[in-house]
């Protein structure tokens, strides 16, 4: 028994002594943990998402409308946009014509928005009238909002429909006969069913006909094939306007295959930059430096290898997708090689910086798996970042994985020309450079040559 224990101590001992094993066992669980937990607000009574974008244009003069803005705007899973800052930083009302740029645009995070026209409440029939525009990127985005927005309509619509009748009745009858036939409604309400007289026309004057119960009927799924959601569909015209992404075949694989893609990529590069340890350790690096080759050229040439290997992996995975799900490759075929290429030069240099920091293969390995796992939930690689709380989304935007798959979605999804892209390949080649140039300042400075 007391040997047992000694060969315990023994692996105990070497546990602790290996950092990377610690930090995988122990640290990187604990982050990944501590991130979950803040992307999906767990603390929060309300757990679901918060601060979506969600572009409302009110071109309606209807009281009703402004109730309807404010029912969206009380909603916690939506952040509503109703301004559009002008480039001279002067602030104006959003407008229709402004919708369509603004979900078209590169690495826009606005992805819905709801018009309130003009002829909200028409002519002599008895409903509404809405339009939603989308660029649905994210099967799992779009589902979401789409049911939090049918929802929070469903639920305010009921008075509002009440509120728009009584506006109207008010028009045509004037005060005295209005305030008349209201009571006529009450009093016979009361006598045929109970309740108080006054108070049943206070509740008819605010709109309230009851409807309210059928409202939350209509916002839950039922087994009986939810009638009272088909009454409040004919009662709610919705004009559903896809901005972007109507023509792609095969939607959910577009979006999510770049994600993925990225994932393996960064391991993958990280493998390879890890490959300098053991070229050190078998005495390489001092054979090659014995010729005419300097530090310089080793470290560059193992950049183009990476950026090599990683582009062949990309355009292999894309054509994995194109062949078990439909995805369109070739249609897009060169601007997708230029995004790949500035991606995996983006990985490249960041697998040389985990070599050029690290102490050894072990660390090395370490760090990478709690950086790829980091960035792959920040970037978007595992679920749509309009879900996760907005101090979170702010770190999105840092990561390489978040402007690689914007890059994807602009070729795949958006069909961008390669102007538009612009913005997003300098992003991607701007922390390339960083990158890179902050590893050959380590390296310079390391025992990775010794």
């Amino acid at each position: 028994m007391r040997t047992l224990l000694v060969l315990v101590r023994k692996d105990f001992l070497n546990f602790f002594r290996n950092k990377a094993a610690v930090s995988l066992t122990f640290l990187v669980p604990f982050a990944m943990i501590w991130l979950f937990g803040n992307i999906f607000n767990v603390n929060r009574k309300d757990s679901g998402p918060a601060g979506i974008p969600l572009a409302v244009v009110n071109a309606s003069d209807n009281p009703a409308a402004v109730k309807l803005v404010e029912a969206l705007q009380a909603e916690k899973s939506f952040r509503v946009i109703t301004q559009f800052v002008n480039p001279d930083k002067s602030i104006r009302p959003l407008t229709e014509a402004d919708l369509r740029p603004l979900l078209r645009g590169a690495g826009a995070d606005t992805h819905f928005a709801l018009v309130i026209p003009a002829d909200l409440v028409s002519g002599p029939g008895f409903g509404l009238h809405l339009k939603i525009l989308s660029n649905p990127r994210n099967e799992i985005e779009t589902q979401t909002v789409n049911g939090i927005l049918q929802k929070t309509i469903f639920t305010a619509i009921p008075q509002l429909l009440g509120q728009s009748l009584q506006a109207r009745a008010k028009n045509r009858l004037g005060d005295e006969r209005f305030k008349q036939f209201n009571g006529s409604i009450a009093g016979a309400v009361s006598n045929a069913f109970g309740g108080d007289k006054e108070q049943i026309e206070r509740s008819m004057e605010a709109g309230d006909f009851g409807l309210g119960a059928a409202t939350k009927a209509s916002a839950t799924p039922t087994t009986s094939g939810a009638p009272s959601a088909d009454v409040f569909s004919r009662l709610i015209r919705i004009e559903d306007e896809q901005v972007v992404g109507a023509d792609v075949k095969s939607p959910f694989a577009t979006s999510v295959v770049g994600g993925w893609a990225m994932q393996f990529l960064l391991f993958a590069v990280s493998a390879s930059a890890a490959s300098l340890f053991r070229e050190r350790d078998a005495g390489i690096f001092q054979r090659i430096l014995a010729a005419p080759v300097t530090r310089a050229q080793i470290l560059w040439g193992k950049f183009l290898y990476g950026v090599s290997i990683g582009l062949i992996q990309l355009l292999v995975l894309f054509y994995a997708g194109r062949i078990l799900f439909g995805i369109e490759v070739e249609k897009h075929l060169g601007l997708l090689v230029l995004v790949c290429t500035f991606a995996a030069a983006a990985c490249t240099s960041f697998g040389m910086l985990i070599a050029a920091i690290a102490p050894n293969a072990e660390a090395a390995g370490g760090l990478a798996t709690f950086l790829i796992m980091l960035m792959s939930a920040l970037g978007g690689a595992w679920f749509p970042i309009s879900i996760m709380p907005a101090f979170i989304q702010q770190f999105s935007r840092l990561t390489l994985v978040y402007w690689s798959m914007e890059g994807f979605s602009a070729v795949l999804w958006a069909g961008n020309s390669f102007v538009q892209l612009l913005p997003i390949l300098g992003i991607l080649g701007g922390i390339t450079a960083v990158v890179m140039g902050l590893a050959v300042w380590r390296f310079n400075r390391g025992n990775i040559f010794g």
